[in-house]
């Protein structure tokens, strides 16, 4: 068994070797030394691809080296097998998404066994947890906030398309449950469908198609809590809402793609939440190099809420800014509110470096 686990270790480390990218700078004699922090993301997915735009500003902003590692499957067990033949390398620190909220804490418990940190980013690991934080989303408060908007929208009454995305996402059944929540509280308002598990926007558009031609009469509103259901609903509304004999339906979703964006800006769509997966491979790998150079977490667990902004055509042209503007509040309190100084040095009297403004 131990020769198996080496042999699938090296070639892992071979395909992170050949397909991650490290970030950072080279110390001062230019030679190359071993990444001390690893960020893994899932699978390839528009999420992801934002969460590593931000490890990479925060290895830049902050001067310290990251190997980023993404793999092919949304699932725990391929994240396992990736993260534990890593953990076998020199890495000291692990940024990683609970891909199964107590499968994950089985590999976290491996690696603070070996000395090494995990800060769990994108979703809350179940607790008791070895990660030392998590930086993520208030997922059922997002959801929460999302369906309270949309019922405001339909004047406290009518019937809702519930839209789910991954089932396997530890996530999909807290925004479930959020939003089940919500509804209870307005005996005038129910979900007269959900659907779900749509991993790809093709699927998304298919059974979001198939919902409205079924029962678009009844439907008053639409809320999806989803990056591909959210784009799919998107380009369906644009278009339902060209026919001047539809109802018009009202809408929520999450996330922020360009489809979302112009759909919203040109009033084709009410609403949109942006999360801040940027601020959740900012802060996490940030938090990491601070552990490493000896700063030490106020409690044993600590969750940081990445937050949230609910998109209109009122702001839809400012939010990016009111996004970042609390990752730079969250970055300014990692130094007095969720970690203390090492004991050898006195505490800073500078700020840490702000996020650049996105591009």
């Amino acid at each position: 068994m131990k020769s198996s686990f080496k042999i699938a270790a090296f070639f892992v480390v071979m395909a992170a070797a050949a397909s991650a990218l490290v970030v950072g700078c080279r110390d001062k004699t230019g030679s190359s030394e071993t990444e001390p922090i690893v960020w893994y993301g899932m699978m390839p997915h528009p999420y992801v691809t934002e969460v590593q735009q931000g490890v990479e500003a925060s290895a830049k902003d902050n001067d310290f080296k990251v190997l980023t590692f993404v793999g092919q499957a949304w699932t725990q067990n391929e994240e396992n097998t990736n993260i534990r033949a890593l953990s076998t390398q020199d890495h000291k620190a692990f940024s990683i998404y609970p891909g199964d909220p107590a499968g994950a804490n089985g590999l976290f418990k491996q690696l603070k066994g070996h000395g090494q940190i995990v800060v769990a980013y994108g979703a809350e690991p179940s607790l008791p947890t070895p990660a030392a934080f998590t930086v993520a989303t208030d997922i059922k408060g997002a959801a929460m906030v999302a369906a309270e908007a949309l019922i405001k929208m339909m004047g406290d009454k009518g019937n809702i398309l519930n839209v789910l995305e991954t089932v396997t996402d530890i996530n999909t059944k807290k925004r479930d449950d959020g939003i089940k929540e919500v509804v209870a509280k307005y005996p005038n308002v129910k979900i007269i469908q959900t659907i779900s598990d749509m991993t790809q926007e093709s699927v998304a558009k298919e059974r979001i198609q198939s919902a409205l031609a079924a029962r678009g009469e009844e439907i008053d509103g639409i809320i999806t809590t989803g990056y591909n259901p959210t784009i799919a609903a998107a380009a369906i509304l644009t278009e339902w809402h060209k026919n001047p004999s539809h109802k018009r339906i009202r809408y929520i979703g999450i996330d922020t793609g360009d489809t979302v964006i112009k759909a919203i800006r040109n009033g084709s769509i009410d609403a949109t939440v942006a999360q801040n997966p940027f601020g959740h491979g900012y802060i996490s790998t940030m938090i990491l190099n601070m552990m490493l150079n000896g700063w030490t977490p106020v409690k044993d667990y600590q969750f940081i809420n990445a937050g949230i902004v609910v998109i209109t055509k009122d702001n839809v042209d400012t939010y990016a800014q009111d996004v970042r503007k609390i990752t730079d509040r969250i970055v300014a309190e990692l130094k007095t509110k969720y970690l203390t100084p090492p004991a050898t040095t006195q505490p800073a009297t500078t700020q840490p470096a702000t996020t650049q403004p996105a591009k």
